[in-house]
């Protein structure tokens, strides 16, 4: 286009003075280049100014600060030990927030170990020990709304959490009875002091979360007849 630019009615310039009137009137169809990069291709920055958003993947997720995976997933093992030592301790306490904390990582390994324990009796016996501890939680979750003021409930999650962790000494009991026979008075009698043991902690529990500190009887006596029929699976 710019070899039909020219005036030839003019007379012929020196092959110089044409050439660098070429250039000129082509310049004014370039556009100036104003963003020139004066680093290499392949080769980072070497900048030392920080990188906004700096770990901060496209899609907004945070990779770099985000929680450990057991955190995202609820399991607390700091929670898990403080309870099952306030379960093995009949004086022992535990916080408030530390029961409320809805982990059911606990009971299900207490249940498994349960079940397990009953397998070297030569019973399959994980159907029973799952509907029994279902039904029995649906119960306790209900009465223990009931008897609680208005300020103060409990969620079924947690309720599931605090009767699992408290089968942890008839768990204990069904392995000493795949050893011993425990068809006789002393049987009996340890088979009932479990119970009361599984009672006594999940009732303390029941209390220290719904504060009803006068009413802790009442509290375990459906804990009671619940462990109860653990213990006749465990015994016979």
């Amino acid at each position: 286009m710019g070899w039909g630019q020219f005036d030839y009615s003019q007379p012929q310039q020196p092959p110089q003075q044409a050439g660098n009137d070429y250039y000129q009137q082509n310049q004014q169809y370039q556009q100036p280049q104003t963003n020139y990069y004066g680093g290499q291709m392949f080769m980072p920055n070497n900048g030392t100014g920080a990188i906004p958003n700096a770990g901060v993947a496209a899609d907004g997720e945070d990779y770099e600060n985000e929680p450990p995976l057991l955190e995202e997933l609820g399991i607390n093992f700091s929670h898990i030990k403080e309870k099952t030592i306030a379960v093995l301790n009949p004086t022992g306490s535990a916080t408030v927030e530390v029961i409320a904390d809805q982990d059911l990582a606990g009971p299900l390994v207490f249940c498994l170990l349960f079940g397990a324990a009953l397998l070297l009796h030569g019973k399959l016996s994980f159907g029973f020990i799952y509907g029994v501890g279902g039904l029995g939680c649906v119960g306790i979750y209900a009465l223990m709304n009931l008897m609680a003021t208005d300020e103060k409930n409990i969620s079924f999650t947690c309720t599931a959490s605090v009767l699992g962790y408290c089968l942890l000494p008839m768990a204990l009991l069904s392995i000493v009875t795949a050893v011993l026979s425990f068809k006789g008075i002393i049987g009996y009698i340890i088979s009932s002091l479990a119970v009361l043991w599984c009672s006594s902690a999940s009732s303390k529990l029941f209390v220290i979360a719904l504060s009803m500190d006068h009413q802790r009887l009442l509290v375990a006596y459906p804990c009671v007849l619940l462990y109860s029929v653990f213990a006749l699976l465990a015994i016979f």
